[in-house]
Order: structure tokens, then sequence, then C-alpha cells
């Protein structure tokens, strides 16, 4: 691998984590990397596609779980351009790419399972006042977004209030 963690501080600096909240995610993860590449393979091994069992191959340039989880935990950190991560570790931007978009999903699942995810939508009111419980400000900052409007004349009236007035 390219990156060689030297200390906590290095670890800190790479990831944002000490070794010990990396160590605790890692465990996670390769459960959840491991489940993935299982169901992964039962598909293949269902639909007929697949041609070697588990784990054969070539190995990649990322060989433990450890460095997949820095990998990902670095670019997250840093966000380098495909060719720095590839470069950082020793990879084509093609495939820093490939496994980065590979990885994120199970890094993000791995979050989720220990509570570490911040709520991003709520179906209820209920749900929103329990996310809420025991905080005393909340701040909302919201950004106007553009909306697409019809090109039907009677449908774009029923979305437009008369109060933006565009200036041309």
């Amino acid at each position: 691998m390219g990156i060689q963690v030297r200390d906590e501080r290095h670890m800190k600096a790479l990831t944002g984590l000490s070794q010990a909240q990396f160590d605790h995610l890692l465990s996670v993860f390769s459960d959840i990397y491991q489940a993935t590449q299982q169901k992964t393979y039962d598909k293949g091994v269902e639909s007929g596609t697949r041609r070697r069992k588990l784990g054969g191959g070539c190995k990649g340039k990322l060989p433990t779980l450890a460095d997949k989880l820095l990998l990902v935990l670095y670019y997250y950190k840093t966000y380098p351009t495909f060719d720095v991560l590839g470069t950082q570790f020793a990879m084509a931007r093609s495939k820093a790419h490939e496994n980065l978009h590979k990885l994120s999903p199970i890094l993000y699942d791995t979050l989720v399972s220990l509570a570490l995810m911040p709520y991003r939508e709520f179906a209820t009111p209920e749900e929103l006042k329990a996310a809420l419980q025991g905080v005393d400000h909340l701040l909302i900052d919201a950004t106007e977004r553009a909306y697409h409007r019809s090109q039907d004349d009677a449908k774009q009236r029923e979305h437009y209030s008369g109060k933006k007035n565009s200036i041309r």
C-alpha cells in the first residue's frame, strides 16, 4: 500500500480518527464488507455468471480491509482528485475511482449500523420531535432552489405565486 501510518497524529491527519476509533470502525466495516461480498457471490452463482469461488482471482492494490477503509476515509477527509488518490495508493486513477465508489456504500452502511449517521429525512413530525429531544435551539439553513416549471400554462400557474419577478 502507498500510505503508511506512522503514529496516532498521522492517523488523525489522514482520516480524522484515532487508531482506536479506526480499529472499532474496521471491525464493523469488515463484517459488512464480508456480507456484501457474500451477497454478490451468491447472486453470481444464482445467475450462473460466477466462475471462481469467493476470494478467487487477482488480488488488488488494497489487499487488506484496513487498506480499503483507509482509502475511503482518506478520500472523505482530504477530497483529493482521483489522480492524487491513485498515486497515494499506488493504483491508476480509474481504479481509485472504482474502489472508492465500491467501498463508499459499505462505509455508509457501517456508519448507519453504528448509529453515527445524522438523520436526513423524517417521515412524520413525531420522528422529528424524537430526534430533537433535548435540543434547546434549532438553526435552519435553507437554500432556495430553482423549480423546473411545466411548459403547460395551466400547470405552470398552479406553482407560481406571483411574488418573484425575474430581472431580464
